[in-house]
């Protein structure tokens, strides 16, 4: 999307959704897609990068990972609220209704390592599959997943 495009999306001023985006862009969570003339300026579209880019983890770099459990705090207090919101959202189709889960398990690294990969590829298919916002034909769809190995000595059984 183009910052007018979201700024229409989701009614907020023109220059808050250009200025988002960039810092987005600038932290690695997006990527330019396309930049063309129109009117006699210059639209930039973005896209999601469809990886954990920003944070190095995907690529393996070295480095201090000590704040990320606070990091991990943030982001899942972000996804709550989101959530909230879209729930209020939700189809209410007997035909499809919602697919939900939480766990917290214990299984072996090779099954981990096995589901991590599935459902990294699903999750990019996911990505790739998307189509631009309210297209004729489409469905709007929500998801939120959170994977993450939990520390051997926190307490749990």
């Amino acid at each position: 999307m183009s910052a007018a495009e979201l700024s229409r999306e989701l009614g907020v001023s023109h220059a808050l959704a250009s200025y988002h985006l960039r810092q987005l862009a600038k932290t690695e969570f997006l990527e330019v897609a396309e930049e063309r003339s129109h009117r006699g300026g210059r639209e930039v579209r973005y896209r999601y990068r469809n990886e954990p880019a920003a944070s190095g983890l995907a690529r393996g770099d070295s480095q201090d990972l000590s704040s990320l459990p606070s990091a991990l705090g943030l982001f899942a207090e972000a996804l709550a609220s989101e959530l909230r919101r879209r729930a209020t959202t939700a189809s209410t189709s007997p035909v499809l209704s919602p697919l939900l889960t939480d766990a917290e398990v214990w299984i072996s690294p090779d099954q981990w390592a096995g589901l991590r990969q599935t459902l990294d590829a699903e999750l990019r298919r996911l990505h790739d599959q998307a189509c631009r916002p309210r297209t004729p034909g489409t469905v709007r769809v929500s998801v939120t997943a959170a994977l993450f190995e939990m520390e051997p000595g926190d307490g749990q059984p």
